[in-house]
């Protein structure tokens, strides 16, 4: 059973690094030096303080430049497969209790199959967001994603569960919305 949970923490935080990079790495590297978080022998580093002043330093600076117009597009080209290569990572750190092979598969195809695909999201969103008011209003979408990004990354840690349950809603809504849309497409126009 501990290890579902700890399938659930590392999904949950891969998804958190879709949204921004080194948040969720951030949060990890705090839960683990206060004893929140246990990871695989291997992983343990990420506890240490030079990767908590690293992973601080680091969201700092990605958070600061998500909110400088045209700039958050450019560091997207960035943060996509950093995105999928942090939600690898999470998740791999978190499910230790399996063999190598199941591990890396898991770590590979849900974490960084569900950060890839929020990341994805997230950059369709700025896009939009670019195009309809000329990057100035991307600072709204880059606040709900660095929210977004802390409030899932702190679940993963403190309730697992919760955070799967937010993580399934969010993505029921964006389905639902990809469908829709797609709907509308395939009705003809009438003359």
């Amino acid at each position: 059973m501990e290890t579902v949970f700890m399938i659930i923490v590392g999904v949950s935080l891969a998804a958190s690094c879709g949204f921004r990079v080194f948040v969720p790495m951030l949060v990890m590297s705090i839960a683990v030096k206060a004893g929140q978080l246990e990871l695989a022998d291997d992983w343990i580093w990420i506890g240490s303080w030079a990767a908590l002043i690293t992973f601080s330093v680091a969201s700092l600076t990605e958070v600061a430049g998500y909110y400088i117009p045209w700039l958050d597009n450019l560091l997207d080209t960035i943060s996509t497969p950093a995105a999928v290569v942090a939600g690898t990572i999470a998740t791999a750190a978190c499910v230790s209790e399996m063999s190598p092979v199941f591990q890396w598969s898991l770590a590979i195809i849900a974490g960084g199959g569900v950060a890839g695909t929020v990341q994805s999201t997230t950059v369709f969103a700025r896009g939009a967001s670019s195009v309809a008011t000329g990057g100035f209003g991307n600072f709204v979408v880059a606040t709900f994603e660095l929210m977004m990004s802390f409030v899932l990354a702190f679940l993963a840690v403190v309730a697992p569960i919760v955070a799967a349950v937010m993580l399934c809603v969010v993505g029921f809504f964006v389905v639902r919305r990809v469908l829709r849309r797609r709907a509308k497409r395939a009705v003809p126009l009438k003359a």
